[in-house]
């Protein structure tokens, strides 16, 4: 893998804790977290890692308070969905939804996703959602943001062929760095033919709180979609 110059090995930059848990998100946070964190090492079978059959696995990177998975887990109970946020706060709410509800086709990451990629099985995921990620809109700052052209390839090495990458931001400088690394990647083809297919929420779209901010301030989102070559 050659060097990239605009990232290094850490791609986690931002905060893990905000504001302190109530008492009893501190014990669901004790509860569950040990019991759907992945295990540490090497993966060598997602779809051992769920207590049904599942035919697929996909993953988010970075699920907030986790409105998108938690749609997307209810929609599809057949699918395993592996979410991954290191905010402790965004963890405890989505935690909460899914005690509460039942729902059992998730495991989680509290950590750096760009450290979890490698461990997983060449192949094993159906799809990979990285929806408003944090900017870091300042120029110096840009090293910071999770997509580059290292973070493009352990992503790639993750997706079956065909499988799915989406990017979604409101941040169009951040939506051009992404569209420039993924059309010099050899890894993905953009699936866009007009501007309709970047501009149009993905089917089912759930919108996220990060979007609803977004469009109160009035940014305009984009949509990317890329598919994993076949070689």
């Amino acid at each position: 893998m050659t060097h990239d110059p605009d990232h290094d090995d850490r791609a986690f930059y931002g905060r893990r804790k905000g504001k302190a848990l109530r008492d009893g998100q501190s014990d669901l946070i004790a509860r569950e977290l040990p019991r759907l964190r992945l295990p540490e090492g090497g993966i060598a079978d997602l779809a051992a890692l769920f207590p049904g059959p599942v035919e697929a696995v996909r993953l988010e990177i970075g699920f907030g308070g986790g409105e998108h998975l938690l749609t997307r887990m209810r929609e599809s109970p057949g699918i395993g969905f592996i979410g991954v946020e290191p905010f402790i706060n965004g963890m405890a709410k989505f935690l909460a939804v899914a005690a509460r509800e039942g729902l059992t086709n998730i495991r989680v990451w509290d950590g750096d996703a760009a450290l979890l990629l490698p461990r997983l099985p060449a192949g094993g995921l159906e799809a990979i959602d990285l929806l408003y990620p944090d900017p870091w809109p300042k120029r110096r700052q840009r090293k910071r943001r999770f997509v580059c052209e290292r973070t493009l390839s352990l992503i790639a090495r993750a997706l079956r062929p065909g499988g799915r990458f989406r990017f979604a931001s409101d941040i169009d400088d951040y939506v051009g760095w992404t569209l420039a690394r993924l059309l010099s990647s050899p890894d993905f083809d953009w699936t866009a033919e007009r501007p309709a297919d970047w501009r149009t929420p993905y089917p089912g779209w759930i919108r996220t709180r990060y979007e609803a901010k977004a469009v109160r301030e009035g940014r305009i989102s984009s949509y990317l979609t890329a598919l994993r070559r076949a070689s």
